[in-house]
């Protein structure tokens, strides 16, 4: 990622927070998002997918927690517009972070789901993640509770 995917990242992100669960935030996300994102990321891989130019996703680990203790462990998170999910195009995204990951020595992957996104939850699955770990009704948004449930693959 680079600082011109910035708008289209955030972009991505404004359309999932309109659509419903799978972004937590309710309301879109200014642009200076972009530069929280790249912070959070803390150096670890951060990519966009591009498909025919146009940036049509992006994906990032980060550190879960930063004591040098946990640095087995990293969180992971993505989003596709959603016109290109469904193609395979989120599992070569996971298989490429994942690879990433093991380089930097991590082996233990998280990610965090709203219970209100089947759709995540299946691919995790799918994917060799398990649940483990619910918090019941952490969130709410338009009038709505969900829980965020933890999954966890060891790579």
């Amino acid at each position: 990622m680079t600082d011109q995917d910035g708008p289209a990242v955030t972009e991505i992100l404004n359309q999932h927070i309109a659509a419903g669960f799978a972004a937590y935030p309710s309301q879109p996300l200014p642009p200076e998002f972009w530069a929280y994102l790249r912070r959070m990321s803390n150096g670890y891989p951060a990519y966009v997918v591009r498909l025919e130019g146009q940036v049509v996703g992006y994906g990032l680990l980060r550190p879960h927690l930063p004591p040098d203790t946990l640095a087995r462990t990293a969180e992971i998170g993505y989003f596709l517009r959603p016109e290109h999910t469904g193609r395979g195009l989120g599992s070569r995204l996971l298989a490429r972070l994942i690879e990433d990951a093991r380089a930097r020595g991590v082996d233990n992957l998280l990610a965090n789901v709203s219970s209100r996104n089947p759709g995540s939850l299946r691919f995790h699955q799918r994917h060799g993640f398990k649940e483990v770990g619910r918090f019941a009704r952490v969130g709410r948004k338009w009038g709505q509770d969900f829980d965020v449930i933890w999954l966890q693959r060891f790579i």
